[in-house]
């Protein structure tokens, strides 16, 4: 007979097999002295397997993450779930009452960790994050959108030199891949100096809910919990349509003031030279065409139509050589996301 298996210890909280709980972790104080909690949701299996975290909201102003993680906890294959699922719908909840990206000094959250316990607020929360939340997991995917007025294809950011991150980033099923430097201070960065592989989620705008994101998001949280054999595999025919996988990326920026009208959209390939948009006077008949420098396919674009000389307006993914395959791949995995109900986005479907 199997040993049983052990309780899971987070945060002073015990979590035991087969049981499900949400806890409060004290985070800080607003000025009125009112509590602020960090919610954390763990669902400990019965059966033992990987610790897969799942964090959104860093960000206080990227929403979507927070409907995905609603979404996933309400899916009922997670009653067959092996290992432990640690969910975070809202790290950075200071940004998130204020509909800002921001803590209230202005600093950026996934710019202070690993944090210190006396630090700036920024500091402190990360420390607490690190300390209490990330280091319990073996595995991250950390939930984000664009920033404000701008909008991002679904994909995956992720540090392809590590093969755990690669295969986590390669099951999500995302259109884009896109072989990523970690950033100083970044929680992506904190997370690789710990030897924990995170794989980072970006789709859709900052303050809007999109629904092709969210289901995007969705499936893929279900793919790797699959992949990590977290939940029983699904039995299907289908062969699966391989993301297309960057291995840099660049913006595109104003050379002029103006008003801006973009001519491409999400998903299309690119190539040197190519007109993507034009900026005008508002004034007259002046207008000059934005090109591209080189070749690639669209990931993220601004959407606000009055810019300034240095503004980004296009992000543009790189590879080696990009044909119009793999836009048909880039624009088939979009499509599928967008315009079907697949078994994994169906939380009221019993497990296949």
């Amino acid at each position: 007979m199997a040993a049983k298996r052990a309780p899971f210890e987070i945060a002073e909280h015990r979590v035991n097999p087969g049981e499900r709980r949400t806890l409060h972790l004290d985070l800080a104080r607003l000025y009125t002295h009112t509590r602020l909690d960090l919610d954390v949701e763990v669902i400990h299996g019965r059966r033992p397997g990987p610790t897969l975290l799942i964090s959104a909201t860093i960000h206080g102003d990227e929403l979507n993450g927070v409907e995905i993680c609603r979404q996933l906890l309400k899916h009922k294959a997670l009653t067959r779930l092996r290992g432990t699922l640690i969910v975070v719908p809202v790290v950075n909840i200071f940004g998130f009452i204020q509909r800002s990206r921001y803590l209230p000094d202005r600093r950026d959250l996934n710019r202070c960790f690993p944090g210190s316990e006396k630090g700036s607020l920024g500091s402190r929360v990360a420390h607490l994050f690190r300390t209490q939340v990330l280091a319990h997991a073996s595995h991250v995917i950390d939930l984000h959108t664009g920033a404000a007025h701008r909008s991002n294809l679904p994909q995956i950011r992720a540090n392809l030199s590590n093969p755990d991150a690669e295969g986590m980033a390669q099951a999500f099923g995302a259109p884009v891949i896109l072989d990523s430097k970690t950033l100083d201070g970044s929680m992506r960065e904190c997370a690789d100096e710990m030897g924990i592989p995170l794989i980072l989620y970006e789709a859709g705008e900052a303050l809007r809910f999109d629904d092709s994101a969210i289901r995007g998001g969705l499936r893929g949280i279900l793919r790797v919990l699959r992949h990590l054999e977290m939940l029983p595999p699904l039995q299907r025919t289908r062969p699966q349509l391989e993301p297309v996988t960057a291995n840099s990326s660049y913006w595109v920026r104003a050379h002029y003031d103006g008003i801006y009208r973009p001519l491409i959209r999400l998903g299309q390939r690119v190539t040197r030279g190519q007109v993507l948009g034009l900026i005008a006077s508002p004034f007259g008949n002046w207008e000059e065409p934005i090109t591209a420098t080189h070749p690639g396919i669209l990931i993220g674009r601004t959407n606000i139509p009055l810019v300034n000389e240095g503004d980004a307006l296009f992000h543009i993914a790189r590879f080696g050589t990009v044909t119009h395959h793999a836009q048909r791949r880039v624009e088939a995995i979009s499509e599928a996301i967008g315009a079907h109900r697949l078994p994994e986005d169906q939380w009221n479907s019993p497990d296949k």
